[in-house]
């Protein structure tokens, strides 16, 4: 039976010998294991290494770090993995849905949790890196239109994703394109391991820059040690506004900049939110070309203190009180402090005087004005601006060139699986053995191993029975009665009763 249709995925011609079959007839697809929080707490139960979302990514399986939780010994038999098991994520934000990849054992007696699905392919019904690599491209629309949204999330259920429909080639035309794919791809995934290093290596030599110009190194002239002193002395340091319910934009709404438009030498401006300011707060908050905006906390302790710099890209703009405003005086170029305030040199002095309570790095006011900072004379702060600025502009094209790169090899991935799952990879071969044959097959094998499972259950249901039914009891003895004989003896006769 053809599977229905939904986003379109069996909405293209088949070639010769293919044919579509959902997910369910391919595959046993079952859940993971419930963690139950007592069971965590009892050690008669035993500790087995389990899988979770985390764990399993789209073509690859990160095995860095990987849990362990304690289940019984029947259920740590029921969902033990095996070699060749597809694994896949139920949901969470988008990128999650459907993701997955093989199982090779690469841990023994592994299980894996509710949130993870496990295919387990029916004897040779297809490749299954072939169908994982089918689920994590083709048929990402499908996953999509089928599953269930809110707002940033989407999560499939089990019932749904059984009804995924598949392409499925010949047996033999699957290994012809699983060969191609494997090599291919290979060379892709080098590829893009090259240039994601590349990119590395320009981030390292951006923040090498970064770090000439606050030791005044940068250029063939090496200027004279900066001097440091307090950001007081050469800035203006304020706050910003709290975001109260009071404040909900109303009557007199301005745009208004928070932690998530701020990012180390840059600002993301797509989306701005609107804050209600009241009389004269506008003149006292508004932004000025040239304010460096500080990030005031941050989980992650490296981008504590992270800064960019206001341009004036939005009139009569404001900020939220998580953002500290710097504004220069006139002994120190903006470009300059937003060149040294993200150098590393002024990041692990930013480190040093955050406090950190539950894992938050924060920081104030008042000890963002006793920082201090390397200040040179304005005439060098120019230089080195100029020279920084040069020696970004090659980075920036290196960087674009080599995204630009990788992008493409990203489409190249596309396309290559595209033109896999639609016939057009390698030749058909009308000696093979069609799939629709194939699929039949496996349709009266499962009969058969469905009608023994309940054969089973049967017998074990009669013996069951047999054991719970009481013996059957010996017959009783005949009832008797007493006579007199004529020589003064007792006898006894049988008292027999006609039916």
């Amino acid at each position: 039976m053809e599977p229905t249709s939904e986003s379109g995925l069996v909405d293209a011609e088949l070639p010769d010998g293919w044919a579509y079959a959902t997910l369910d007839e391919l595959a046993e697809v079952v859940g993971g294991v419930t963690k139950d929080s007592k069971k965590q707490r009892d050690t008669a139960y035993p500790e087995v290494p389990y899988l979770r979302v985390a764990n399993v990514q789209r073509e690859r399986l990160d095995l860095a770090q990987v849990a362990t939780i304690r289940v019984s010994p029947e259920n740590a038999d029921r969902y033990r993995l095996q070699r060749g098991d597809l694994l896949m994520t139920e949901g969470g934000d988008r990128d999650k849905l459907g993701r997955g990849w093989i199982w090779e054992e690469q841990i023994p007696g592994c299980i894996h949790q509710n949130h993870v699905f496990r295919a387990r392919v029916w004897a040779d019904a297809v490749i299954p890196d072939l169908l994982a690599r089918y689920i994590n491209s083709v048929a990402r629309p499908w996953l999509e239109a089928n599953a269930k949204q809110s707002v940033n999330l989407a999560s499939i259920s089990i019932s749904k994703i059984k009804q995924l429909p598949v392409r499925v080639p010949p047996v033999a035309e699957q290994h012809r394109i699983a060969d191609v794919l494997r090599a291919r791809l290979a060379r892709l995934d080098a590829a893009e391991t090259k240039l994601r290093a590349a990119l590395g290596r320009l981030d390292r030599l951006d923040t090498a820059v970064l770090d000439s110009v606050a030791m005044g190194t940068l250029g063939d002239v090496p200027s004279a040690p900066p001097i440091n002193q307090a950001v007081e002395a050469v800035a203006e340091v304020s706050g910003g506004i709290q975001k109260q319910a009071r404040r909900r934009p109303q009557d007199n709404p301005y745009p208004f900049l928070r932690v998530a438009n701020v990012g180390r030498g840059t600002l993301d401006l797509a989306d701005v939110h609107e804050i209600e300011l009241f009389d004269g707060e506008i003149d006292r908050y508004r932004l000025e070309k040239g304010d460096l905006l500080v990030v005031e906390g941050n989980g992650s302790p490296d981008q504590i203190g992270r800064a960019a710099l206001w341009h004036g890209e939005i009139e009569d703009c404001v900020h939220q009180n998580h953002l500290i405003r710097v504004r220069p005086g006139p002994q120190l170029r903006a470009t300059y402090l937003e060149l040294v305030w993200n150098s590393p040199t002024v990041a692990r002095r930013l480190q040093r005087v955050a406090s950190s309570t539950s894992g938050l790095h924060t920081l104030s006011t008042r000890k963002l004005k006793s920082l201090a900072i390397p200040i040179l004379s304005l005439e060098e702060q120019d230089r080195l601006v100029k020279a920084a600025h040069a020696h970004q502009q090659q980075i920036n094209k290196a960087r674009s060139t080599t995204r630009t790169a990788l992008a493409h090899t990203t489409a190249l991935r596309r396309a290559l699986l595209a033109d896999a799952f639609a016939g057009r990879l390698v030749p058909q071969d009308p000696a093979d053995e069609p799939a629709e044959d194939l699929l039949k097959r496996i349709r009266v094998e499962r009969e058969a191993l469905e009608a023994e499972r309940k054969a089973v259950l049967r017998e074990a249901r009669v013996r069951s029975n047999t054991k719970a039914r009481p013996a059957t009891p010996p017959p009783p003895p005949a009832r008797t009665t007493a006579a007199v004989d004529t020589t003064g003896e007792q006898t006894t006769l049988p008292l027999e009763f006609s039916a």
